[in-house]
């Protein structure tokens, strides 16, 4: 019988093991669950700490079965898939992860948007900061000859950035602690709540954990480093679990249970009162270093999947990842630009596009379960009961929610995502007047 525990390879400390973990961990934590964490926290408090520890949970199961993917394989997965059912599931694959990595993408650029626009820069000036830093993602692809080597080494600078900043914040704020474990106690999901769909969506990232097969071949990990790359998804889940349970936990002891987020400048401004006005930086700083970590490896899932899907490349060196990277990052940051320029809402925008990366997870997710319970993929290696335990559920929750947000709240939200007209005649003249729960990403009407 197949076990979760493979033997020992070698004698490196666990902080010696991680890489690719780190890496999933910052394209996880996203503007799109930073702000969403905040929005469970403020609509619902502690008490659906619980649904976020088994999305993490079953993030950690599929984390480890990209390792155990990446580590076995000697071909690509893509080929791997390819040989196994036909050409035709590995673009299918290819194109959802795409989908899936634009719509994050979208939601990274509005959240850098957001984080200087909530330190007061002039919104003209955000659109130009937007293009620099996009161009500086693309120069990344391009300028590095090891380029797994340098993002891992930047992904854990902005890693450690998150912690020490939101760490910050919570320790600050002094949540009560009795309150704060009642809520990893199970009780009703308030699945009512849109956020708590797209708190999910960007905590349970099926492509992510796919693209740690990916990385594990990058950072050169064989069958006898398997262990490290079970260490190493397990490192970055429980990162992801951490940051995830501060930020809820910090807007639910602040005191903003019950006010209308509507961008992060309400966020950052509803924390003031506590904190002082340093909550706006300290936030603002782990926020962008949340959505630019995000920038180029959410980009890369897509670039590097739909490669290895249409038959091309899965290397870091070759032109076809980096060329249909760089598209990601392009679309990301046009759909952005002209969602603002149309009036929406910044964090509508972001929850509706984090929680619509759960509809195209569903075969990600199925497909990856199937090649790690392969004996002919993975010979001794296939997963444990475990995880294939977790799995399954995980693979129901995902199905459940890409119903149930067909079915019910995705075109309910659409109907109220624009602006009204009457909502844009005058902008307001002092961000220091504004209410918070009025986003200062709108205009109200000067009535």
């Amino acid at each position: 019988m197949a076990t979760d525990t493979p033997p020992l390879s070698g004698k490196r400390k666990w902080y010696q093991a991680v890489g690719p973990g780190i890496i999933t961990a910052c394209v996880v934590i996203g503007p799109g669950s930073i702000l969403s964490s905040s929005k469970v926290g403020a609509d619902t408090g502690y008490s659906q700490l619980w649904v976020i520890a088994i999305a993490c949970i079953c993030m950690m199961a599929f984390m480890t079965m990209g390792a155990r993917l990446g580590v076995v394989l000697e071909d690509t997965p893509g080929d791997t898939i390819t040989r196994l059912t036909g050409r035709w599931l590995a673009i299918s694959i290819g194109i959802g992860a795409f989908m899936i990595s634009a719509a994050y993408q979208f939601g990274n650029n509005l959240g850098v948007q957001s984080a200087f626009s909530a330190l007061d820069v002039d919104k003209n000036v955000t659109y130009y900061l937007l293009i620099g830093f996009n161009a500086l993602s693309i120069s990344f692809l391009y300028l590095f000859k090891n380029m797994y080597k340098a993002l891992e080494k930047l992904m854990m600078c902005f890693v450690g950035l998150m912690l020490i900043s939101f760490a910050y914040n919570l320790i600050t704020v002094k949540p009560d602690l009795r309150d704060l474990f009642s809520g990893f106690v199970p009780g009703k999901p308030n699945f009512d709540d849109l956020s708590i769909f797209a708190l999910i969506g960007t905590t349970f990232v099926v492509t992510a954990a796919y693209f740690q097969a990916y990385l594990a071949r990058q950072k050169g990990w064989k069958e006898d480093d398997l262990k490290d790359g079970l260490i190493d998804a397990r490192v970055g889940s429980v990162i992801m679990f951490l940051i995830t349970i501060m930020l809820i936990c910090t807007a639910a002891a602040a005191g903003l249970i019950g006010k209308d987020l509507k961008s992060v400048e309400d966020v950052a401004r509803g924390l003031e009162p506590t904190f002082g006005k340093s909550a706006r930086v300290i936030f603002c700083l782990g926020l962008f270093a949340a959505a630019y970590s995000s920038f180029l490896v959410n980009s890369m899932i897509a670039g590097f999947i739909l490669s290895d899907g249409l038959g091309k490349s899965a290397n870091a060196e070759d032109a076809m990842p980096k060329a249909l990277t760089t598209a990601v990052l392009l679309v990301g940051m046009i759909v952005a630009i002209a969602s603002q320029g149309l009036q929406y809402s910044t964090v509508e925008l972001i929850i509706i596009a984090q929680a619509v990366t759960v509809l195209a997870s569903p075969i990600i997710g199925g497909v990856l379960l199937w090649l790690t319970n392969r004996r002919d993929v993975m010979k001794d290696k296939v997963n444990g009961p475990i995880t294939n335990a977790l799995g399954v559920i995980g693979l129901l929750i995902l199905l459940c929610i890409s119903y149930d947000l067909i079915d019910r709240k995705l075109p309910a939200q659409l109907d109220k995502l624009k602006v009204k007209p009457a909502q844009v005649e005058e902008p307001l003249a002092d961000p220091e007047s504004i209410d918070t729960n009025q986003t200062t990403d709108t205009k109200v009407d000067s009535k």
